[in-house]
C-alpha cells in the first residue's frame, strides 16, 4: 500500500487532495452529527458553495444523509470512513509520527489523530473517539476502569458506545472533585461512561484536596475505603495531562504553592502530582484517590492529551506515569519531537 500511495502522490496529486477533502468532510460529520452546512463549513474553513457541492456528491454515493436536523453519515459512510482511516494515516505521515513518538517516549503504543486541539475543540473529540474505540478492543469482562476528570476525559466519555464486555465493567473516579464544572469532574465522567456502555459505576464524593485531618477521617469511611480498594484493582486507568500552572490555579492553590511550582519549573500535572521537565515530582496534592504506586497493578495505563501547548507536560509525564499508551494529536506530537 505504501508504494501505491507514493505513486499516487507523484502521478495523481489532485486526486489525493480531493480524497483528503472528502475524508475530512466525512470525519467531521461523524464527530458533529447532526450538523448544519453553515456550522460544518465554519469548522472546515470551506465556503458554503464548495461544501454544498461536495455534500451533494457524497449524498449521491449514499455516504451522507440530510434531513431537517442536519447532515449525518449513513451506515455506508461510517463503514467507508473506518476503512479509509489506515490509508489516510499512512498517506499523511501519521503512522510514521506514531512510531517516532513511541521511540521518543519509550511507550508501548501511540495513537495520533489529525490536527491540533489548541486550535480546534473537534480534535479533542477525535481523541475521545480514538480512545473509546481502543477501549472496545481491549475490554474484558468484569474489569474495573479508573478515570480522571477534565475536558479531554469528557470527550472520551461522550464517544463511548455499548459493548458486551462493558456490561460487567465498573467505572470508578480516580480522583475527588476539583470544584469546577460538574461535567468535568471524575464522578460525572465515570457515571457517563457507565451510562453510555450499559456498565456500572461507583462515586467518590470528596474534594480533590483535603487537609491532613480530613484525609485521615475520610480514610476511615467505609464507602471511601470500598472505592479506594476498587481503584487499586483497576485493570485500565484512563487519565488526562494538564499544564502545571493551569491545574494549580484551577485547584485554587495558595500563592506559596504557585511560587514553588514556578521555582521548581513544573510543567505538567496528573493524579495530583506535579512534574518538572525531567519527569521528577516537585509537588503532590494531599488528596484521596489513585496514587502513582497503585498504577503498578493496572494492565493498561492510557493517557489522552493533546495540543501543542502541552508538549512539555506530555513528555514529562508520559514516560513516568503513562508507560503504556498515549492518545494525542498531530500538533502535540510534532511539538514533542521538536523538543528533542
Amino acid at each position: 500500500m505504501k508504494n501505491l500511495l507514493n505513486l499516487q502522490k507523484q502521478l495523481l496529486p489532485d486526486l489525493l487532495r480531493v480524497m483528503h477533502k472528502r475524508y475530512e468532510i466525512l470525519r467531521h460529520i461523524q464527530l458533529m452529527q447532526p450538523v448544519g452546512r453553515r456550522s460544518l463549513s465554519g469548522v472546515l474553513d470551506f465556503t458554503e458553495r464548495v461544501l454544498r457541492a461536495e455534500v451533494d456528491f457524497l449524498r449521491t454515493q449514499d455516504l451522507v444523509a440530510v434531513d431537517s436536523s442536519g447532515m449525518r453519515l449513513t451506515e455506508s459512510g461510517a463503514d467507508l470512513l473506518s476503512e479509509m482511516e489506515p490509508m489516510m494515516k499512512e498517506l499523511f505521515g501519521l503512522n510514521q509520527l506514531e512510531r517516532d513518538l513511541e521511540s521518543c517516549l519509550n511507550l508501548k503504543k501511540v495513537i495520533i489523530v489529525p490536527g491540533d486541539s489548541d486550535r480546534s475543540d473537534w480534535v479533542k473529540k477525535e481523541m475521545g473517539r480514538a480512545c473509546a474505540r481502543f477501549l472496545r478492543k481491549i475490554a474484558e469482562p468484569d474489569q474495573v476502569i479508573a478515570v480522571s476528570g477534565g475536558s479531554t476525559m469528557l470527550a472520551v466519555a461522550e464517544m463511548m458506545i455499548p459493548s458486551s464486555a462493558f456490561k460487567s465493567t465498573m467505572f470508578v473516579p480516580a480522583r475527588g472533585g476539583v470544584g469546577e464544572a460538574v461535567e468535568l469532574e471524575a464522578n460525572y465522567i465515570a457515571s457517563l461512561m457507565a451510562k453510555k456502555t450499559k456498565g456500572h459505576y461507583r462515586m467518590m464524593h470528596v474534594p480533590d484536596q483535603v487537609s491532613d485531618e480530613a484525609y485521615q477521617t475520610l480514610l476511615r469511611e467505609p464507602h471511601i475505603q470500598e472505592v479506594l480498594e476498587s481503584l487499586k484493582r483497576a485493570h485500565i486507568v484512563i487519565h488526562g495531562i494538564g499544564n502545571a500552572m493551569t491545574m494549580a490555579v484551577r485547584r485554587k492553590s495558595s500563592q506559596a504553592i504557585l511560587d514553588k511550582l514556578q521555582r521548581e519549573q513544573a510543567v505538567g500535572e496528573s493524579f495530583g502530582y506535579y512534574f518538572n521537565r525531567n519527569g521528577e515530582i516537585v509537588y503532590r496534592v494531599q488528596s484521596l484517590g489513585l496514587k502513582l504506586d497503585d498504577l503498578a497493578n493496572a494492565k493498561n495505563i492510557i493517557a489522552v492529551a493533546g495540543g501543542s501547548s502541552k508538549a512539555e507536560a506530555i513528555r514529562a509525564i508520559s514516560t513516568k506515569v503513562s508507560r503504556d499508551i498515549l492518545i494525542t494529536d498531530e500538533g502535540a506530537a510534532k511539538a514533542i519531537l521538536s523538543l528533542e
